[in-house]
């Protein structure tokens, strides 16, 4: 048997282990060279420390530039464990940065010692005998003054390289950041690439102070020249760094010196640097899982899928004795609604938030094992910190808004439960940037130790800062979750930490009926449960009933079948078909409900004249997410279409004056070997 196939992201992370056991290696011989003092190993510890340093940029460019496609095979959680390799590096890179201050540090002193031995040499051969001195002096006269002014450059350039003189007084505004005046000099420690330079002035303080407020210190014989040439360059330097002191930093970071970084920094980190959110957002998991393609999407989900074998579906059936699908009862299937979110902070000045929302998924701690839905969120100008969901609107609520969801899932995975992701969708008022930012995380596990469900109740989550792979990061780490003292001071800091709080909810027989008909994987609004049912139903004749053989596997002529999946992206489409569907339903007789065929012809009727027609239409706009204006028109445009007495979608589709885009045979045929799932292992 041939061995594995190594994938690149294994590949790096058994490089940056191998770096992290040299850098662990490097800071006990530093430890002892503390002791010791030893300038040959001092040199030699620097010199591999720089090494490192080098190996550890490479090292992140390679991870920065992998993507999902490159690996042989496929890869459970490749962005997470991605993020875990980013910080690995980050870690690293931070503890080189302290070796290389501390070695330093330690070179100072030994530098010191050489000089002095340096001159006592020099002067030891004048208490000599003079005779013979005069001699040696003679013969080596010419030796030692090329040696001298070698030694005299080597330590002229050093200079030049490792001293800078300020040529704009600077004021820190953080922690770490080196206050300095106008014409100090200070000793360059380090040059970090961001453009923030690690300095240390002449009382021995240290801290990182921007490199264009620095300039290469001149000759003394050049200033004493040249000296109104140079106060004119001084102040014409002066004149080019005051703009860039006025929008220096004004958090945390300055745009100016960071630009040549930007394209190595993701959007998350800018703002932090900047100080417009707070330390334990993130970049969305979840929104950027999916962006990724359909693998996440309802549309996927709702698609039937195959056994192992690929020779049979796996979670659809035909049962014959009620003419239907065939139930399937799975390990959870339950409902929930989100009722708040609690002590919620959100982006500084200069973000504008334009879409609140909660998106969630079946998770083990490991994978994410279904769809994930997004539910937006409301909030008061008043209380911009608490979020509310289901507001009272006038006639149906959107799905968009609706809390009330349903969750199903057959994974056995003793830590099996529903992950939520707090985020925001935001713009940036100066760059127009757009980007979708994690508020913060909560888990909700489904089973105890022993395999027992939670009990069905009102449950207040703790929302914690960073990734669904990080431990222990506060959301605001201004406001610690660690509280001390008395049961009081607890409870009042308890308060302050943002919780989620979501009601669990047994179905009742109805519902439980309904979601029975669904897969066995699947996360959505309970309100459009029924609607999906349906389509299974419609999918089990197609597939099951009415096909010839087993084995056939021609293309399929049902636009229903073709177009519903994309519909389940667009929950105003999904709103329209739900909105006149219960009208059509209100109508029918007891008898005819209870007719599952007269149902289902009923069902792709209205499916035709209503949303059919607006999936292809030129007149409808495009959707954007948290687009508020867009989202208008479009939701404007689909309900006037929907409303009754418009015409049906025959008469729109054989119009005169057409609205539709170019026909495409994919609109009326269904290839289910294309669409259906795959079966995978979901223990």
């Amino acid at each position: 048997m041939p061995p594995k196939r190594k994938g690149p992201l294994q590949t790096l992370q058994r490089d940056t282990d191998d770096i992290k056991r040299q850098v662990d290696s490097l800071a006990r011989e530093v430890q002892q060279l503390d002791r010791t003092s030893d300038g040959e190993g001092l040199t030699e510890a620097s010199g591999r420390c720089s090494s490192l340093q080098k190996s550890v940029e490479e090292t992140a460019k390679t991870l920065r530039k992998l993507t999902k496609a490159d690996e042989p095979a496929p890869v459970g959680n490749y962005e997470g464990r991605k993020l875990d390799e980013e910080r690995r590096l980050q870690a690293i890179r931070q503890q080189l940065q302290s070796l290389s201050l501390k070695l330093s540090m330690l070179q100072k002193p030994t530098q010191s010692e050489k000089a002095a031995t340096h001159a006592s040499s020099r002067d030891e051969p004048e208490s000599e005998d003079e005779g013979e001195e005069s001699e040696e002096e003679e013969e080596d006269d010419d030796d030692e003054e090329e040696e001298e002014q070698e030694e005299e450059d080597q330590a002229d350039e050093e200079k030049r390289a490792d001293f800078f003189v300020v040529a704009c007084s600077f004021k820190g505004e953080q922690e770490g950041d080196l206050t300095v005046q106008k014409g100090d000099l200070l000793r360059i420690l380090s040059k970090n690439p961001d453009g923030w330079w690690l300095a240390q002035d002449s009382k021995g303080r240290m801290g990182v102070v921007p490199k264009n407020f620095l300039k290469v210190p001149q000759e003394e014989e050049d200033e004493e020249d040249d000296e109104d040439e140079s106060d004119a360059e001084e102040e014409s330097a002066d004149e080019q760094l005051e703009p860039t002191t006025k929008s220096s930093r004004s958090h945390h970071s300055n745009w100016d010196v960071v630009r040549k970084a930007i394209t190595e920094m993701n959007a998350t980190d800018v703002l932090s640097a900047m100080g417009a959110i707070p330390a334990g957002f993130r970049p969305s998991t979840l929104s950027r899982m999916l962006a990724e393609g359909n693998t996440y999407r309802s549309s996927y989900y709702i698609q039937p899928e195959l056994s192992r074998s690929q020779l049979a579906f796996k979670d659809l059936f035909w049962d014959p004795d009620t003419g239907s699908v065939r139930p399937r009862v799975t390990r959870t299937s339950l409902t929930l609604t989100l009722w708040s979110c609690r002590m919620i902070p959100g982006p500084g000045v200069g973000v504008q938030v334009l879409s609140r929302h909660v998106r969630l998924c079946v998770f083990d701690g490991v994978r994410v094992l279904s769809n994930i839905h997004t539910v937006r969120a409301c909030h008061s100008a008043k209380n911009p910190k608490t979020w509310t969901f289901s507001p009272r609107t006038a006639g149906i609520l959107p799905s968009l808004l609706d809390g009330d969801c349903f969750v199903r899932s057959d994974a056995q995975s003793p830590e099996l439960g529903v992950l939520f992701e707090l985020g925001v969708t935001y713009i940036r008022n100066s760059t127009g940037e757009r980007g979708d930012l994690s508020c913060g995380w909560a888990f909700l596990k489904l089973f105890d130790a022993s395999g027992v469900p939670v009990p069905y109740r009102m449950c207040e989550l703790s929302v914690s800062g960073g990734t669904p792979y990080e431990k222990g990061v506060d959301v605001d780490p201004s406001i610690s979750s660690r509280a001390t003292g008395s049961v009081f001071h607890q409870m009042l800091a308890s308060r302050k930490q943002p919780k989620l709080l979501v009601k669990l909810r047994l179905p009742n027989t109805r519902t439980r009926a309904t979601l029975n008909l669904l897969p066995d994987s699947l996360v959505g609004s309970t309100c459009s449960a029924h609607l999906l049912a349906l389509y299974r139903q419609v999918l089990a004749d197609a597939l099951v009933r009415d096909r010839p053989t087993i084995q056939n596997a021609d293309l399929i002529c049902h636009p229903v079948l073709a177009t519903f999946p994309e519909v389940l992206d667009h929950t105003d489409l999904l709103d329209a078909l739900r909105s006149t569907w219960a009208e059509k339903e209100s109508g029918l007789r007891r008898s005819h409900k209870r007719d599952g065929q007269r149902l289902k012809g009923l069902f792709v009727e209205v499916y035709m004249s209503t949303v059919f027609p607006l999936l292809r239409s030129s007149a409808l706009p495009s959707a954007q997410w948290a687009n508020e204006e867009q989202e208008t028109l479009r939701w404007n445009a689909v309900f006037a279409s929907a409303s009754p007495g418009v015409r049906d979608g025959l008469s729109v589709l054989l119009s005169a004056n057409p609205v539709q885009e170019a026909f495409d045979i994919t609109q009326v045929t269904y290839d289910f070997l294309g669409a259906a799932r795959r079966g995978v292992e979901t223990t």
